[in-house]
């Protein structure tokens, strides 16, 4: 395998640390052992693997080399120095890979019928986003389908975020307004939006019909764009004192509100 030198290697990497390069480039950078194992894992097309001579002596890492060998994989060992300039956590494991990232549309992904999608409406918090695909990957929903204006899904604190179900289960760019009302004809499906102010609680929408459950920007909620789409408006009751929830705890409940309402009963 042909070694890349650390200094151009650096360059490189680097323009992945941004949005700007990760679009330009249509690669991403995955740190960490868990990530880049449920990358290889899900078949993802890892390019490459990057790691320090210390993580090598791990018995994880020896596996993950190993398996990225066997399917011919590049593999690189880089310095402490270099695996610090382009980590993003503050005490770096010592392994990432380059991987291609996946830039779909809805008819790309959807061929079937969907019983439960989530949409995130302009949300800028990574860690949310990361909690969003991760409870929505727990609930078994088919997706998370994500507005223009929402954090970029390749940065490195949503993927770390979502603790591998980032890799589990297709995250789709909705689009213009117009495909994302066609798309929901096409299935016949509702979109049920989570707005804190609604006097409709959730329990009282039938969520066992093909559903899209939306969530909104933390500070603003969902855009009267997406609002105009929606079947019902609903909120989730809160009998104490707070007035409003995180924007993932809220549609974490809303998707086990749907799966209450959707297992059978005795």
């Amino acid at each position: 395998m042909k070694k890349i030198k650390q200094d151009y290697l650096l360059k490189y990497l680097r323009r992945l640390t941004s949005q700007k390069g990760r679009k330009k480039e249509g690669k991403f950078i995955l740190e960490g052992t868990r990530a880049v194992e449920e990358a290889l894992a899900a078949d993802w097309p890892v390019e490459a693997i990057f790691y320090t001579r210390q993580a090598a002596a791990g018995e994880k890492v020896r596996h993950i080399l190993a398996k990225a060998k066997a399917r011919r994989i590049n593999r690189q060992e880089i310095s402490p120095v270099l695996c610090r300039g382009l980590a993003d956590t503050e005490t770096p494991s010592g392994i990432m890979a380059l991987v291609k990232r996946f830039d779909y549309q809805l008819k790309d992904i959807f061929q079937n019928q969907p019983s439960l999608l989530v949409l995130a409406d302009g949300i800028q918090d990574p860690g949310n986003l990361g909690t969003i695909i991760r409870s929505t990957d727990a609930a078994g929903a088919q997706g998370v389908i994500i507005t223009k204006g929402t954090v970029d899904l390749y940065n490195p604190k949503v993927i770390r975020a979502t603790m591998g179900s980032f890799f589990h289960l297709p995250v789709v760019m909705a689009g213009t307004l117009e495909e994302l009302r066609d798309f929901m004809a096409t299935f016949n499906l509702q979109l049920i939006a989570g707005q804190q102010k609604s006097p409709k609680l959730i329990k009282a929408v039938n969520l066992t019909l093909p559903t899209v459950l939306a969530v909104g920007n933390e500070a603003y909620g969902l855009s009267p764009e997406v609002l105009n789409l929606a079947n019902h408006a609903v909120s989730i009751p809160m009998p104490g004192k707070t007035e409003s929830l995180n924007a993932a705890i809220a549609i974490s409940i809303m998707l086990y509100e749907t799966i209450r309402q959707r297992l059978p009963k005795h």
